[in-house]
């Protein structure tokens, strides 16, 4: 990918996030940040017993999941370093731990996913939900899935939802639009690469779920129509 075309897909989802962040409450009520997403709370029983619990949330966003798991975690030392790109997310971030009393677990960085170093052995459990398909090449994500399979203890889990097959066309218009995001890997290529890094850990969650839904672009509203691929995985 081009210089050019990377900072135009950045700027353009930069805008939208800064539009969506701007305008929905966390656990708002109607918002679609009003919960984190089903999958992650579903992995939570997986760490009863545990005297401490170290998590990684790669685009954090503004905490929509990484702050309910510091809430499950506050009866034990729980850290969660949590990494996005873009400041307001960080800075909202921040906020949301603030008033959900959990501060001193969530940890923020500001930076691209591609250049944040994971730790080897470090952490229980990894979290990237529509993150990873933002990084800046197919080369990086590979890179990056294989940092993430060394930084997972035994025993941890890692939960990763990304978009695949994405296209995009002006809602008022119906031009078709290039899809907006840095990396965009047919469906069964995705699956494959992923099975295929973390190759003998167990299969806990798999699966694809075709998805619409409008968001705003600096051109006008693009319709988005994606196959979401999910894959959730503990190391042996």
């Amino acid at each position: 990918m081009s210089n050019i075309r990377l900072h135009k897909i950045r700027e353009s989802e930069r805008k939208s996030h800064i539009e969506t962040y701007s305008n929905e409450d966390l656990y708002r009520e109607g918002s679609w940040l009003q919960k984190p997403i089903k999958t992650v709370l579903d992995l939570l029983p997986l760490f009863e017993g545990y005297k401490e619990f170290r998590g990684l949330d790669l685009g954090c966003g503004v905490g929509r999941n990484c702050i309910a798991v510091a809430k499950h975690f506050r009866q034990i030392p729980c850290i969660i370093e949590c990494v996005d790109i873009l400041e307001l997310a960080i800075e909202k971030l921040l906020w949301n731990a603030k008033e959900a009393g959990v501060s001193s677990a969530i940890k923020g960085t500001i930076l691209p996913i591609e250049d944040y170093l994971i730790k080897e052995n470090a952490y229980d459990l990894v979290l990237a939900v529509s993150a990873l398909e933002h990084m800046d090449t197919k080369e990086s994500l590979i890179r990056k899935l294989a940092e993430i399979n060394r930084g997972i203890r035994a025993g941890g889990v890692v939960c990763l939802v990304i978009n695949s097959e994405v296209t995009e066309k002006a809602k008022a218009t119906g031009e078709v639009w290039e899809p907006q995001f840095e990396i965009n890997l047919p469906t069964e290529d995705l699956q494959k690469l992923l099975e295929k890094s973390f190759a003998g850990w167990e299969i806990l969650k798999t699966g694809v779920r075709s998805q619409q839904y409008d968001i705003p672009r600096e051109c006008g509203t693009s319709e988005l129509e994606t196959n979401v691929v999910t894959f959730v995985a503990r190391k042996e």
